[in-house]
């Protein structure tokens, strides 16, 4: 079991269904004057943030995570959740004039998604004293803790792994260069790694010059892992019980987290990252799933033909 520092957002999440696809009511030489309704299927609350996300992953996969985060004057009942998941919350702030982010989620068809997030508590910085952790994760939150906590474990040369996610609309080039140097390991979508690019000015060789690997996320078309000795890709073990793919991409870092501090190989590492979030995409909502080490273990040898002991 590993102390893992786990940064970035708590939020409550209203997740809903759209059952058409957005495409069809966009025109696109009117995106400069949108005005569109989406009339939904269902309605979910949920616990939610990129950190209780990814936090509530570590926990089920048996490592001590603990949460660097702030939360709002409603927190209690989402608290006592973490506690219950085994998720250490001790260095969570409390804005006390303030409410936990909000985060609304639509998601179509085609798995397109819109979110509509309302910082709350997270607007104020986090304030604490950061623990001791074999590894730490940054993940997509408060501006200013995203930056220091960085620029901190450089400084204490705690292994880190930085997403910048929704955030990298308004991190700066600057910004983003600065917290990628010294990080283990970078994370984003194909989206967020296209403009990762063009605000920082890198190109994917230049990135693999300041950060070792790189993994960028595909959604069902898996993963792939980019060092300096090439690509790796890492193929999505689709069950067929897909309900909501909110929250994967948190339940795919917990698991490479897992796969990094086992010191697996990249190959299998993003397999066993793979094979997490095939159990987040099952669920509505996305804390709401569960496994045992032996279910982990069992779906990834069935998905990849190879013996994993988890």
């Amino acid at each position: 079991m590993a102390k893992i520092l786990v940064s970035g957002s708590l939020a409550y999440d209203r997740i809903m269904d759209f059952p058409g696809y957005f495409r069809d009511s966009l025109i696109p030489d009117k995106l400069d004057d949108i005005n569109v309704s989406f009339t939904v299927d269902g309605l979910s609350e949920c616990f939610g943030g990129t950190a209780g996300n990814i936090a509530y992953n570590l926990a089920i996969l048996g490592e001590e995570p603990e949460i660097l985060s702030t939360a709002g004057n409603n927190f209690e009942e989402y608290r006592k959740w973490l506690i219950n998941s085994r998720v250490e919350t001790r260095s969570i702030s409390i804005a006390k004039e303030l409410r936990t982010a909000e985060a609304y989620v639509v998601t179509d068809k085609g798995e397109s998604q819109i979110s509509i997030f309302h910082s709350g508590a997270l607007a104020q910085a986090w304030s604490g004293t950061i623990p001791n952790a074999e590894l730490a994760i940054v993940s997509p939150g408060n501006i200013a803790d995203m930056l220091a906590l960085t620029k901190e474990y450089r400084k204490r040369r705690t292994p880190y792994f930085f997403d910048a996610g929704q955030q990298i609309s308004v991190l700066t080039g600057d910004d983003l260069r600065g917290a990628i140097l010294g990080a283990s390991v970078f994370f984003g979508n194909e989206y967020e790694m296209g403009l990762m690019m063009e605000k920082s000015g890198w190109d994917m060789k230049k990135l693999l010059e300041e950060v070792p690997i790189v993994v960028t996320t595909r959604g069902t078309d898996g993963s792939r892992i980019t060092t300096r000795d090439g690509n790796k890709d890492i193929k999505a073990i689709l069950t067929g019980k897909s309900v909501d793919p909110t929250g994967a991409g948190d339940a795919h870092r917990a698991g490479f987290a897992k796969g990094y501090l086992m010191k697996l190989s990249l190959e299998k590492t993003g397999r066993l990252a793979s094979a997490v979030a095939s159990y987040a995409v099952e669920k509505r909502g996305t804390q709401n799933h569960s496994f045992t080490l032996a279910e982990l273990s069992k779906r990834y040898q069935d998905a990849y033909g190879e013996t994993l002991t988890i």
